[in-house]
């Protein structure tokens, strides 16, 4: 793994910790929420249905954030959502404490964390290019999923445990800190004035945007296939039913939800590799496809085990998938368009897992757990094949002669990035 550009920007180091302490917290309480609601209600309908209370906040907030984050001080933004983050997020702690905690309030809050997440992420993903130089990009994207997996990886983990053993209201607790000191971490990066004149937030604006993306077909193939994958293979919401029920190891839950990021984990270790290939688009389709051939075959595992190593290799194929997807948006689309584009980025790796979740759990309860991984899985390979078919841009894309990929270099050399 190429690690210059933490050795040679500060500003990128800071974005690094915040990533990984922010997704260390947040992952604790993306364990402690399902599991939550699944121990109050006994359905996985319910755990889903959080997907359809969040999907409204991060489809309107997210792409008003994106517009946001080509106007304001991008920093000030990520400093301001943070802290309204980490007040929710109190929130919660204080409702898990309660003798009876309310299912109402964390619906509520669920909304309303999403819709703060999704105002911050914008200007996060905007402001990354900029603090390393052109040709460190890729390196920056690798460097940025490992530090976020890094705590994807223990923080599932020490959710499980929190939960089993001392209480939900701690996973929340833990939350808090992590949205404190990625807040801080924020506040102490340098100012990034916008380089050109920057257009207000409002529907004009946000239209441009989606105009912009539609017209670039390898744009629209990153989203698609990945919405594709999420919303058909994304089985993390029957976890719970899957270890208590299916397995009968409930003790097992941690290691469930932390399987993927191993892989994810090791897939970017080991990604210098990723710097030498330079059609995108076919390195997306395939890690795509792998991603929901082994998710497949988790509903078809005969063992927890092999759930487990399947997990694995499908967080590795995944996290390949996303190193490519991160290269084709920051070394193509130009400065003052960044902000709007990230705003449609989120939704694409996000809309995609909420109804994910919404899909998953409505198949369990109607056919089986086992089921609906496995047709997911199958129907997403087919999925991701019909749009490398349909978009031909997409499948023929090569980082080296790309019109808008040699714009932004140029435009990049110019400043000296």
């Amino acid at each position: 793994m190429d690690v210059t550009p933490l050795r040679t920007s500060r500003d990128f180091r800071l974005l690094f910790l915040a990533g990984t302490v922010f997704y260390l917290g947040g992952m604790v309480s993306y364990v402690a929420i399902p599991f939550q609601i699944y121990h109050l209600t006994g359905s996985n309908f319910a755990v889903g249905a959080i997907g359809l209370v969040e999907l409204a906040p991060l489809v309107v907030f997210g792409l008003y954030g994106g517009a946001l984050a080509d106007h304001v001080d991008r920093r000030r933004l990520l400093v301001l959502t943070g802290l309204a983050q980490a007040v929710l997020t109190a929130v919660l702690a204080a409702n898990a404490f309660r003798e009876e905690p309310s299912v109402t309030a964390i619906f509520v809050v669920a909304g309303l964390l999403t819709a703060a997440g999704a105002l911050q992420r914008p200007s996060r993903e905007a402001l990354a290019p900029r603090t390393v130089r052109h040709e460190q990009i890729p390196a920056a994207n690798a460097l940025d999923s490992f530090g976020r997996q890094v705590g994807v990886l223990i923080g599932p983990a020490v959710g499980g445990l929190l939960a089993a053993y001392v209480g939900i209201g701690w996973c929340f607790v833990v939350d808090v800190a992590g949205l404190a000191v990625a807040t801080l971490l924020y506040v102490r990066m340098r100012p990034y004035p916008h380089q050109v004149e920057t257009t207000p937030p409002s529907l004009r604006a946000i239209g441009e945007g989606w105009s912009y993306a539609v017209r670039r077909k390898d744009l629209l193939g990153t989203y698609l296939v990945d919405i594709v994958c999420m919303l058909l293979a994304f089985p993390v919401v029957l976890f719970p039913a899957l270890a208590a029920d299916v397995f009968e190891h409930p003790q097992l839950l941690g290691l469930l939800y932390t399987a993927e990021t191993i892989g994810a984990v090791l897939a970017t270790v080991l990604s210098g590799w990723t710097a030498r290939v330079h059609h995108h688009g076919r390195a997306i389709v395939l890690a795509a496809a792998a991603y929901g051939l082994f998710i497949g075959l988790v509903g078809l595992a005969p063992t927890i085990w092999v759930v487990l190593a399947l997990l694995v290799l499908a967080g590795a194929a995944d996290m390949i998938s996303g190193v490519f997807r991160g290269t084709v948006w920051n070394q193509t689309i130009p400065e003052h368009m960044r902000g709007r584009l990230a705003g449609i980025e989120m939704l694409s790796y996000s809309v995609g897992p909420i109804g994910g979740q919404v899909r998953s759990g409505l198949v369990a309860d109607l056919w089986s757990v086992r089921g609906s991984i496995a047709s997911g899985g199958i129907a997403c390979v087919g999925g991701v094949a019909l749009a490398a078919a349909w978009l031909h841009d997409f499948w023929r894309y090569d980082s080296r002669t790309d019109e808008h990929a040699t714009a932004e270099r140029a435009r990049r050399a110019a400043r000296g990035e």
